[in-house]
């Protein structure tokens, strides 16, 4: 162990890094769905084969997503400075970079979501419109609830993408575990904080894959029954 990570641990930086990461990544998640998850409804909802279809909606709102997520997310964080600065008052921290990983995920669950939505059964669906359900009631109390392992499935895999992401955080100033491994990995030649960074990474991975994997199995009737 090199005398730059023993300081690192004795000063609580590395503890502070995982605390960090940790905080970006939930609360960019939670922004991001409070975006992705309409924007994905509305996506299957007006596409040809959903509820109530508008093609031309469906091709504005697709465009606009498909927009967003073709740019790779360093370029998009440097596009994007101006309105993280109008947003939270400065384009350096980690304000910004949350403001930066909802606007880079918000189309990626968009599209998850999207795919989720499209497993749930025709069937069902027009069970629920003979029965008198509008729209409304068919998303709410059909779509969503059908689709709910699979969107838990995706919320993981979109949980896992925004942390990685955040380890770019340090290009802007923002902090964390990739902020430690760019500032005193990386920048002096310290090996061993790289990859204590790095399977601290793959440890709070593993964490919400398993934590996402069990609440999806919870959540699915087919299982339950």
């Amino acid at each position: 162990m090199s005398d730059m990570l023993r300081q690192l641990m004795d000063n609580n930086v590395i503890l502070m890094g995982i605390w960090e990461t940790i905080y970006m990544t939930v609360i960019s998640s939670a922004f991001a769905y409070l975006f992705g998850l309409p924007l994905g409804v509305l996506l299957q909802v007006t596409s040809d084969t959903g509820i109530r279809p508008k093609r031309a909606l469906n091709r504005v709102v697709g465009f606009v997503v498909n927009f967003f997520r073709s740019i790779p997310f360093i370029i998009l964080m440097v596009a994007m400075l101006p309105v993280a600065r109008f947003v939270v008052g400065t384009a350096l921290g980690n304000k910004a970079v949350i403001v930066m990983l909802v606007i880079a995920a918000a189309p990626y669950v968009a599209r998850m979501v999207e795919s989720s939505l499209n497993e749930v059964d025709a069937g069902v669906i027009e069970a629920a419109q003979a029965m008198g359900a509008n729209t409304f009631q068919v998303i709410w109390k059909v779509l969503l609830p059908e689709a709910r392992p699979s969107l838990l499935n995706g919320a993981t895999i979109a949980m896992v993408t925004i942390l990685g992401y955040s380890a770019m955080a340090a290009t802007i100033g923002g902090t964390g575990l990739g902020q430690i491994a760019i500032t005193y990995g990386h920048q002096r030649s310290k090996d061993d904080v790289i990859w204590v960074c790095v399977i601290l990474m793959v440890i709070i991975v593993q964490i919400i894959q398993e934590i996402g994997t069990r609440a999806a199995k919870v959540s699915d009737r087919r299982i339950q029954e």
